[in-house]
């Protein structure tokens, strides 16, 4: 598959799939043909599969390569094979689907909150967008205060960068037992604590014209059929850059998000392991109905 034939039949998992333009350029910049794209996709495949598994996937193409123009995809595309359907969505829950995905030129996967067919939440995610590349500083203090709140509340966050200018932390609620309204309730509590730590830093003040250079806390964006950018896609920025899963010990003074090509993230994995290994194993709970009893006892008085 690594190899840059133009057109290439293949069987994976017992699924016929053509390979097409192998050759074709879909990173310019860095020289990345759709031939080493699908490679990426085949050495991430064991640790990205787990997060579209029921999930209503929102791709972002690039028919002719990054730059160039893209488009949205939501809807199934009437030629799209049977084993990219699931109840009127697309769906990639195998290799085989995401090798397909991949040949179509997919280069952001996108998953939203909440499973097919359910309307809780299964994870909360704060998106900490500095207002630029170079404010990335103010995206690394947001996710060590978000930290140090999520330690003393007992509960269990996973970060990665965004691949873009930012930083994503994941909040797994493997039981989906709490609505968009009981999570909005603990977002909007966690980002009034960090605007009366550092009022200089951050705002949750919608209007970009409004923010003054402060990072965004983007609470909003945590709502049913809203998306996030999953662990291990690549960037449609000319760098190639991947939303890679981090050990919260890396996010210092030192992280740097053009660290994080698809080489890099592949040689991290083979030689650390991924951190987000334990995530659907995680018991978050017990600890967030504790903290919103106290939330509405406190409403209430």
């Amino acid at each position: 598959m690594g190899q840059d034939h133009d057109k290439q039949p293949v069987i994976i998992e017992g699924h016929s799939i053509t390979l097409t333009h192998l050759s074709k350029l879909l990173w310019k910049e860095k020289k990345m043909s759709k031939a080493h794209y699908l490679h990426y996709l085949t050495s991430i495949a064991p640790y990205v599969l787990p997060f579209f598994k029921n999930r209503a996937l929102t791709l972002i193409r690039y028919p002719h390569g990054v730059p160039g123009e893209s488009f949205f995809q939501k809807s199934i595309p009437d030629y799209a094979p049977e084993m990219v359907r699931f109840k009127g969505h697309i769906h990639c829950d195998h290799l085989a689907s995401l090798i397909w995905l991949g040949n179509q030129s997919t280069i952001e996967f996108h998953i939203p909150f909440q499973y097919i067919g359910e309307t809780n939440p299964c994870e909360i995610v704060f998106d900490l967008d500095p207002p630029s590349k170079e404010d990335f500083s103010v995206a690394v203090l947001a996710a060590q205060t978000i930290k140090e709140i999520l330690d003393r509340l007992h509960l269990i966050g996973f970060i990665k960068t965004s691949g873009s200018r930012g930083i994503q932390i994941h909040i797994p609620l493997i039981k989906r037992q709490f609505t968009y309204r009981e999570t909005r309730l603990f977002t909007t509590f966690v980002a009034k604590l960090l605007l009366e730590m550092h009022p200089n830093q951050f705002t949750t003040e919608r209007l970009k014209h409004k923010r003054h250079n402060k990072l965004y806390l983007d609470i909003v964006q945590h709502g049913k059929n809203k998306t996030i950018i999953a662990p291990y896609s690549m960037r449609a920025n000319e760098q190639g850059l991947v939303a890679a899963p981090l050990e919260w010990k890396e996010v210092n003074s030192s992280l740097r998000l053009e660290t994080f090509t698809h080489e890099c993230v592949i040689h991290r994995l083979h030689t650390k392991g991924d951190p987000f290994q334990s995530y659907f194993n995680v018991e978050n709970e017990q600890a967030l109905r504790s903290v919103l009893k106290q939330l509405n006892e406190n409403n209430a008085t």
